[in-house]
């Protein structure tokens, strides 16, 4: 099955994300863990797409895919944005960058999905989760 969502580059649209999350969480019938897993990391693709890629300009949207089956859900998130090096993203978590305020976005989505993919330079990710 698929689904689509498009949104504005505003943060106010994260709130159609969480509803968008929770539809494919019902379709799908997803633990709490699971859903929990997919939210986060759902919500930090699509914030760094609207924040980072489309550098909160309205205009431009961001688009989110769903695809699943009963083993393998996929979600895709697009920006507009010119992309990024997503090879070489500074740890969060070493000492340096502890105290830093942004940053864990790339890492919380890597941790919580089964696979994180960068295409396109970056402007399209695809986060997948083993069902």
């Amino acid at each position: 099955m698929k689904n689509k969502l498009i949104i504005n580059s505003k943060i106010e649209e994260l709130r159609k994300v969480e509803k968008f999350v929770d539809e494919i969480s019902a379709a799908c019938k997803l633990s709490s863990e699971l859903y929990g897993n997919l939210l986060i990391a759902v919500l930090e693709g699509a914030n760094n797409a609207i924040v980072h890629g489309n550098k909160l300009k309205e205009e431009l949207p961001v688009t989110i895919e769903a695809d699943y089956d009963e083993s393998e859900l996929k979600i895709t998130i697009t920006d507009c944005g010119t992309g990024f090096d997503y090879n070489n993203v500074p740890d969060p978590t070493a000492p340096e960058n502890i105290e830093n305020v942004s940053g864990r976005g790339i890492f919380l989505m890597r941790k919580l999905s089964d696979s994180t993919e960068f295409f396109d330079n970056g402007t399209r990710v695809v986060l997948s989760f083993k069902l």
